[in-house]
């Protein structure tokens, strides 16, 4: 597994690629770049980290069982590999978890799954349910369904959220969600939004125009939003 490190110091972000992307896509879309001045000033250390999308949820091929496992295989590998390595070569506490389309989706379910190792989760251009049709997005899983798929759908396990200990770390979180008005996953935002309220989660819920779903808008997001 490959990462960029961009940054000396400051609150680290934990940056999710989009869909099948690379852990260089961000720099090569100008996002990195959009964020420059706090990279510089030592404000923020971005880790980008790779994907294996193609080896999981997009690996058509494979029973559906065995991308929701290969998926699991990721989030650990983010958690017992990615994490420490960002607290040996940076000690500041604040942690965020960041994404844009599919990324948006990593980086909200494992905040929100292992809330205790992240202060603040950014999902721009997001859909936090795989195994709904969302205009042309099918259900990445194709029907399959099981207790695994379940816990790693934000939309479907926020609601029935029970555990105390787990919506207190997710209340004290910074949340910020992002999407655009004709996004075809804005109905799954609000869906999502509405269930975070009804636990009693603060969260930002920014609507921008049109569709607002390419590296152009990334680029000005994450200027307002990290």
């Amino acid at each position: 597994m490959e990462l960029m490190v961009y940054g000396h110091s400051g609150a680290r972000v934990l940056f999710f690629p989009t869909r099948t992307a690379r852990f260089y896509d961000y720099e090569n879309w100008g996002v990195i770049g959009a964020l420059r001045e706090p990279i510089e000033n030592g404000w923020l250390q971005v880790y980008c980290v790779d994907s294996i999308d193609q080896e999981s949820f997009y690996c058509f091929w494979a029973h559906p069982s065995g991308r929701i496992n290969r998926h699991l295989q990721y989030e650990k590998y983010i958690i017992d590999e990615v994490l420490p390595l960002s607290r040996e070569k940076n000690n500041n506490y604040v942690m965020m978890s960041v994404g844009c389309s599919l990324g948006a989706y990593h980086a909200i379910n494992i905040a929100f799954k292992y809330p205790q190792y992240f202060g603040k989760a950014v999902g721009m251009s997001g859909r936090y349910d795989l195994t709904c049709n969302m205009g042309v997005f099918a259900d990445l899983l194709h029907g399959y369904r099981d207790e695994q798929v379940y816990l790693s759908m934000p939309s479907q396990y926020i609601p029935n959220l029970n555990d105390h200990q787990i919506l207190n770390e997710l209340r004290r979180m910074d949340i910020v969600f992002a999407i655009g008005q004709d996004d075809a996953f804005i109905d799954n935002n609000k869906h999502l939004s509405h269930h975070l309220w009804q636990k009693g989660i603060h969260h930002d819920f920014h609507v921008w125009e049109g569709e607002a779903h390419k590296a152009r808008f990334w680029r000005e997001m994450v200027q307002w939003y990290l």
